[in-house]
C-alpha cells in the first residue's frame, strides 16, 4: 500500500474525534472546531483539551502497513487528570518462570511464574508487582515522550532523558531493557532519524546504550520498530518518500552492529524462536525469513496481505487482506481507502487462510452502514484475536463518511469498537461470536497472561481485564489519567501500547 493511500485511511479515521464535544481530543477536532490554522503552524490539543497552534510537525504512516488509527472520539472517562504521580521505580527482575502463580501484588516470589495475572517478579527483595506498559506520548509543549506506566495504577515514568523528542518505546526479552527513538526531528522542513537508544532496568541517570543512529541504521525515522522475543531489533528503513526495506541491530553489550535484512518490504514482526521474521511486500504479499536467509512467500495469503502477526505459542499469523480490491472514498479525500478483512493462516503445511473477521453492512436510509477491519493482534497463546471494527455511512450517491462523526444515519453510534473473537489454535479457525469489548478505542494490546487488553481511547491508556475463557470484559476498565500527556496514536502500531514481557 502506497504512503498516500495510508494517509488517506487515517485521516479519514482521524475525522471520528471532531465534533463531539466543545474540547478538543487532537489536531483534527482542533481544525474542524478553528478552521485552518496559520501558514507554517498546525493545531495541537494540549493536555489540558485546549487547541493551540504551533510549527507543523509531519507525522507519515507507515506505507505497506496500511493500519489505520481508528480515532478516539471523544466520550467521558469519569476519570479527572491526577497530575503527574510517581510511577515507582522500574525494575527488571528475574526472567519469568512460566506459568500462572498465586502470589499477589506485593508478595514474595522467586520467578514471575509464581505471581498471579498482571505481575510480575522484580525488586529487592523479589516481589510480584504489576507489569508496565510502554507508550508515546505529547506533552503540552508538543514534544513526544517514550512512557511507561504500572497498568493498575496512576504514574507516569517518562523512559528517556533530557529534553529532546523520545518515542517507539519497544521492550527486550525478559523486560529487562527498553528501546526507543530519541532526539528524532520529524517535520516538514527537516526529518531526523535520532538515535536508537537502550537503557537498563531499573533506570540508572546517564546510562544509556546508543545503538544505531541515522548514518550507521541508512535512515530518516525508526519506524515499525520489534525487539522482543528477538535478540536484535528491527525497524523499517525511510529515506524520502520510500520507506521500505527491513535492518536489524545486535542488542549485546557490544552491541551496534547493523545489518540489512532484506532490500525492500515493510511491517517485520518476530517469530517466538526470535530469529524468524514475517514482512510484507506490496503488491506481492507476506514472506517469511530467517536472518541471513533468502525470503520464502507465503502465496496462500494472497497479494494484498500485509500486517501480520504472530503469536508466541504456534506458527499461526494474523494479517489484513483485500482480496475484492473493495476500497471506499471518504468526504474530503479522493483516494480510495481499501476494505481490508482479517485473516489467519498457518505459516507450516501448506495450510489455507481462515476468515476471522469479515467486512459487514447494514440497510440505512438513502444508503448502508458498513465497516471494516484495523489495527489486528494475537493474544500471546494463541487462543484470541483483537480488533478494530471501523463504521462509516455509505450514501446511495456521493462519498462515505465515518460513524461517530459528520451528520449521517450513524452520527450517534461510536465509528470505531474494539472485538475480540476467539480462535482455534489447531488450525486458525475463527469462533462465530465477536465479543464487543470496547467503543472509541484504537490499538488493542494482550498483556502476555493474556488477562488484560490495553488500548488508547481520548488520548488515555485504557486496560480492561477479561475472561480468558469467554472474552467477556470482567469489571470496567482501568483509565490512566493525562497526566500530562496525550498518548499517540497516529503512527499505527508504532503507537501500540506495548507491555513489559513477564
Amino acid at each position: 500500500m502506497n504512503k498516500r493511500v495510508v494517509g488517506a485511511l487515517c485521516c479519514a479515521l482521524w475525522v471520528l474525534s471532531s465534533g463531539c464535544s466543545d474540547e478538543c481530543v487532537d489536531q483534527f477536532d482542533c481544525r474542524t472546531d478553528k478552521g485552518q490554522p496559520a501558514e507554517g503552524q498546525e493545531w495541537v490539543c494540549t493536555g489540558d483539551n485546549k487547541c493551540e497552534q504551533r510549527p507543523i510537525a509531519v507525522v507519515d504512516p507507515d506505507p505497506d502497513a496500511g493500519e489505520p488509527d481508528a480515532g478516539v472520539p471523544e466520550v467521558d472517562a469519569g476519570v479527572p487528570d491526577a497530575g503527574v504521580p510517581d510511577a515507582g521505580e522500574l525494575d527488571a527482575g528475574p526472567v519469568d518462570g512460566g506459568g500462572q502463580g498465586t502470589a499477589g501484588k506485593g508478595e514474595s516470589c522467586a520467578a514471575s511464574g509464581d505471581c498471579i495475572a498482571g505481575l510480575r517478579c522484580e525488586g529487592t527483595p523479589l516481589t510480584c508487582q504489576a507489569q508496565q506498559i510502554a507508550v508515546t506520548g505529547r506533552d503540552d509543549a508538543g514534544v513526544s515522550k517514550a512512557l511507561s506506566m504500572r497498568y493498575d495504577t496512576p504514574g507516569v515514568t517518562v523512559l528517556s532523558e533530557g529534553d529532546s523528542d523520545s518515542r517507539y518505546p519497544r521492550w527486550g526479552p525478559g523486560g529487562t531493557r527498553v528501546s526507543f527513538a530519541q532526539g528524532a526531528v520529524d517535520t516538514s522542513a527537516e526529518k531526523v532519524a535520532g538515535n536508537l537508544t537502550v537503557r537498563d532496568l531499573p533506570l540508572v541517570a546517564g546510562q544509556a546504550q546508543v545503538l544505531a543512529d541515522g548514518g550507521s541504521g541508512n535512515t530518516e525515522s525508526f519506524r515499525s520498530m520489534e525487539w522482543e522475543p528477538s535478540s536484535y531489533i528491527a525497524w523499517v528503513r525511510q529515506n524520502g518518500s520510500s520507506r521500505s526495506g527491513i535492518s536489524v541491530v545486535t542488542t549485546d553489550a557490544a552491541g551496534g552492529v547493523v545489518t540489512q535484512a532484506t532490500t525492500t518490504g515493510a511491517f517485520p514482526d518476530w517469530a517466538a524462536d526470535g530469529t524468524t521474521f514475517v514482512y510484507n511486500i506490496m503488491g506481492e504479499g507476506l514472506l517469511t525469513s530467517t536472518l541471513g536467509a533468502a525470503p520464502t512467500p507465503l502465496t496462500s495469503a494472497g497479494t494484498t496481505a500485509e500486517q501480520a502477526h504472530y503469536n508466541r505459542a504456534n506458527a499461526q499469523l494474523l494479517y489484513l487482506a483485500n482480496p475484492n480490491n473493495e476500497t471506499v472514498v471518504f468526504s474530503g479525500d479522493p483516494t480510495p481507502v481499501p476494505l481490508f478483512r482479517l485473516y489467519s493462516v498457518n505459516v507450516t503445511g501448506g495450510a489455507q487462510p481462515q476468515l476471522v473477521a469479515d467486512v459487514s453492512s447494514e440497510a440505512a436510509t438513502d444508503g448502508a452502514i458498513n465497516t471494516f477491519i484495523a489495527s489486528p493482534i494475537w493474544s500471546p497463546d494463541g487462543t484470541w484475536s483483537a480488533y478494530v471494527r471501523a463504521y462509516y455511512f455509505k450514501p446511495t450517491t456521493g462519498d462515505a463518511v465515518l460513524c461517530g462523526g459528520a451528520p449521517s444515519p450513524c452520527e450517534t453510534r461510536p465509528g470505531n469498537v474494539i472485538f475480540l473473537r476467539a480462535i482455534n489454535p489447531a488450525d486458525g479457525t475463527a469462533s462465530t461470536t465477536e465479543v464487543r469489548l470496547a467503543d472509541d478505542g484504537t490499538l488493542p494490546s494482550f498483556s502476555p497472561d493474556g488477562r488484560f487488553v490495553a488500548f488508547i481511547k481520548m488520548g488515555q491508556l485504557n486496560v480492561q481485564q477479561i475472561d480468558p475463557a469467554t472474552g467477556a470484559p470482567v469489571n470496567a476498565a482501568i483509565v490512566h489519567p493525562r497526566a500530562g500527556y496525550t498518548l499517540q496514536t497516529s503512527d499505527s502500531d508504532d503507537h501500540r501500547p506495548r507491555w513489559q514481557p513477564r
